[in-house]
């Protein structure tokens, strides 16, 4: 890992830390992050998005054993999962009842290793998962750049406290979803 991404993931995990919310680039879109142990920082999320709370968040993680903290999966689950990450694809598994973790359902989770050296570096650093929404209103147009970030939250109560610029994103879509949850997989977005 080079110099420069070391610096950025000290500082932006010192923010995360103190509750703060960040919209980041992604391997996919601008994401909202935030460290969905810390109540009142997810909560800010929702309020960003102006999300319904009965919608639940996704989150990144960075490993298998983490998944496993928060998802229950038997080993058809796990070597699917092992076939699509890291990468774009968010998966709804059975949830654990242990594990604080805020936003997420309350049978299910969706989560996801991102191909992102930032946000992987990112959660090895504060040790817990983080919020993995894309920085938007709810029911808006995704943002690919730092300037769509900004303008789609102008003027809102509720903003990130610090975005990320990055340039636009090339070829930039959300995440597959495919949920786990049944007796045969679903694909709740491609």
């Amino acid at each position: 890992m080079n110099h420069w991404l070391i610096k950025m993931i000290d500082k932006i995990a010192e923010e995360l830390k103190k509750g703060k919310v960040v919209a980041l680039p992604t391997d996919t879109v601008y994401g909202l992050i935030a460290d969905a142990t810390d109540k009142k920082a997810v909560e800010k999320v929702f309020k960003i998005k102006k999300r319904k709370k009965d919608k639940p968040l996704p989150f990144f993680i960075n490993s298998l054993e983490m998944a496993n903290d928060f998802a229950t999966m038997d080993k058809k689950q796990k070597r699917f999962l092992k076939s699509v990450w890291p990468g774009k694809t968010t998966i709804v598994l059975n949830r654990r009842k242990k594990g604080k973790l805020y936003g997420a359902g309350k049978k299910t989770i969706a989560l996801r290793i991102p191909k992102n050296k930032l946000i992987l570096g990112l959660i090895k650093k504060i040790g817990n998962p983080l919020t993995a929404t894309s920085a938007n209103i709810s029911g808006k147009f995704f943002a690919t750049s730092a300037k769509e970030v900004l303008k789609q939250f102008q003027g809102n109560k509720y903003q990130p406290d610090l975005i990320i610029n990055s340039g636009k994103l090339k070829s930039a879509k959300p995440s597959k979803i495919i949920d786990l949850t049944g007796p045969k997989i679903k694909i709740l977005r491609k």
